[in-house]
């Protein structure tokens, strides 16, 4: 998948375990405001994350099919992450995560709208988890994912449906 956003390249590519450091980096990016409020030395936090992120990638690699594990690349740079499941009547989101620098910058939404595309075909809704209180979720809203089932408060399940 490719796209001449302006004159910048948006691309998935399979990853590799040659991407592990990028993807533990970028999933402590995403838990940096909730560490900054421990009282955690450096390396405690370095072993946090690394713990935390070793679990999450062995969980998806356990319970979904990594053929479609993926990195985004803007511009042949690694940017993020697209982790996504083929199911037979949805296409489940696992994980999709951009470095800081690349959000809000509508490459999500690009992305989205592609797995929409692949939907649409397959008569399939698009469906992905969120924390309640994830500022990503207004995002989803935007696509227009509904909420499907809440898990205690706190994870949502949201599907889009073609």
């Amino acid at each position: 998948m490719q796209e001449n956003n302006g004159h910048h390249l948006v691309s998935l590519r399979k990853h590799t375990t040659d991407d592990l450091a990028f993807m533990q980096a970028l999933y402590a990016s995403t838990r940096e405001a909730e560490l900054a409020m421990t009282n955690f030395t450096r390396q405690e936090k370095e072993a946090f994350i690394q713990q935390q992120f070793n679990a999450q990638y062995q969980h998806y690699l356990h319970h979904y099919n990594s053929d479609k594990f993926d990195i985004i690349e803007f511009d042949g740079q690694a940017i993020g992450r697209l982790f996504v499941d083929h199911w037979d009547r949805e296409i489940r989101i696992v994980d999709i995560t951009l470095t800081p620098d690349y959000q809000n910058k509508g490459i999500g939404s690009y992305l989205f709208k592609q797995l929409f595309e692949q939907a649409k075909a397959g008569n399939k809704a698009v469906t992905i988890h969120v924390e309640h209180n994830n500022p990503a979720k207004n995002l989803y809203q935007r696509l227009g994912f509904e909420l499907k089932t809440q898990t205690n408060e706190i994870y949502l399940l949201m599907q889009w449906t073609p």
